[in-house]
């Protein structure tokens, strides 16, 4: 095992004399091709090229001497030390740190980051990546080869946002440009970048805010809200005792993609948004798009409204994680089913439509539950009732996609 390893930060500033040094003194020195060519590497030090960062930690726990990996920016965010410190590779770590890529990209932006969501984009999580950009209104993207703006502009379709794109941050060839998202694909953009993804309102904040990324508490509180604060309008099958019903079936999340087709009055829309993942709203009706979009706004949430009639409207639409059937029926219900998302919640006013919906899932591959639920509304001071509610809930799970 090496009998010494030092984690170096780089971005494009002088080297610091703690940096200096342990490079000084390395046997083995692995990094990107820049960092190799930098001047303080040893001539007579091993070298590697930092592809695969586990292959190079195999080497560096089978070498015998003092081991240096150069990493750009702060390499204990989203960097390397995380695979260097896994236990089987069994290798304590020294950190000299460097300004990460996402506080220089806003910083060359001149924009604060506090209020940011940052996340990782690769071939892998490039979709739940995508995700965040539509739901979130601030997001630095570290990007990946196959992975980068380009493919972000393309998933985004639909979706106004503005990218400013930095390019090898702190070389000499740094670039930082403004575009469209719809614009990113027309450019081949160089590796490694970042990409700050802007849309909707973004203010400057009184004060800052009292934790990094999205403010939980942001909002009324409250998982569903009462009926009354989207102003009336909304359907029996909206009901807020409903709505939580269905919200804690379906579990939305941040880097999911929701689908709430026949979105009504808006109002499960936009809790779904409240919980932080990406929303596609799809109704029929022009006045229904319209207040989901007036509650969304007046929430300050992110969503997409999609006017169209369904089971047609949902051919062209990115695939979702979890789906609210809150109109159309089975044959909308079978629709769904047939893109596979991981849950799917609808709710039926009759037995036999409940029936038809449970067995469309159950052909589907879903497993079904079903609950007949009533809600009764009383007037406190005499103890009246006032309102009754009742619907069949119908909530189908993938088995090959559960969680």
């Amino acid at each position: 095992m090496a009998d010494r390893v030092t984690v170096i930060g780089w971005d494009g500033s002088p080297l610091t004399a703690a940096a200096r040094g342990a490079l000084g003194a390395a046997t083995l020195v692995a990094g990107a091709a820049h960092h190799l060519a930098l001047p303080e590497v040893p001539h007579a030090a091993e070298r590697i090229r930092l592809g695969s960062v586990a292959l190079a930690a195999r080497r560096i726990a089978a070498h015998r001497g003092t081991a240096v990996v150069l990493a750009d920016g702060d390499p204990g965010f989203f960097g390397v030390v995380r695979t260097l410190r896994a236990p089987e590779f069994g290798l304590e770590v020294e950190v000299v740190p460097a300004v990460s890529s996402v506080a220089a990209a806003f910083a060359r932006a001149g924009m604060p980051w506090d209020d940011a969501q940052v996340v990782v984009a690769h071939r892998r999580t490039l979709r739940r990546a995508v995700n965040v950009c539509r739901a979130h209104t601030k997001v630095a993207v570290l990007t990946s080869p196959g992975a980068g703006p380009a493919e972000l502009g393309l998933l985004l379709d639909g979706v106004h946002r503005t990218f400013v794109i930095c390019e090898e941050l702190g070389t000499e060839r740094e670039q930082v440009t403004v575009v469209t998202s719809d614009k990113a694909a027309d450019h081949t953009w160089r590796d490694p970048n970042v990409v700050i993804v802007i849309g909707g309102p973004v203010g400057a904040g009184e004060g800052g805010g009292w934790i990094a990324g999205r403010d939980p508490g942001a909002g009324p509180r409250g998982w569903v809200l009462p009926d009354e604060a989207y102003g009336g309008g909304l359907g029996e099958g909206e009901t807020d005792l409903l709505r939580a019903a269905q919200l804690a079936r379906l579990g939305p999340r941040v880097g999911d993609l929701v689908w709430d087709i026949g979105c009504g009055g808006g109002a499960f829309a936009t809790e779904a948004a409240r919980a932080g993942a990406a929303v596609i709203a799809v109704d029929r009706n022009p006045q229904a798009c319209a207040r989901t979009e007036a509650a969304a706004r007046h929430f300050g949430v992110q969503l997409q409204i999609v006017q169209g009639t369904a089971p047609h409207v949902l051919e062209n639409l990115p695939e979702p994680d979890v789906v609210r059937v809150g109109g159309g029926g089975a044959a909308v219900v079978s629709a769904v089913a047939d893109r596979r998302p991981q849950r799917i919640v609808a709710h039926a006013a009759t037995r036999d439509a409940a029936e038809l919906v449970g067995r469309d899932l159950t052909e589907h591959g879903y497993r079904v539950e079903c609950a007949l639920m009533q809600s009764v509304e009383l007037e406190t001071r005499g103890w009246t009732e006032t309102e009754r509610n009742v619907a069949f809930l119908l909530s189908g799970l993938l088995p090959d996609r559960a969680p």
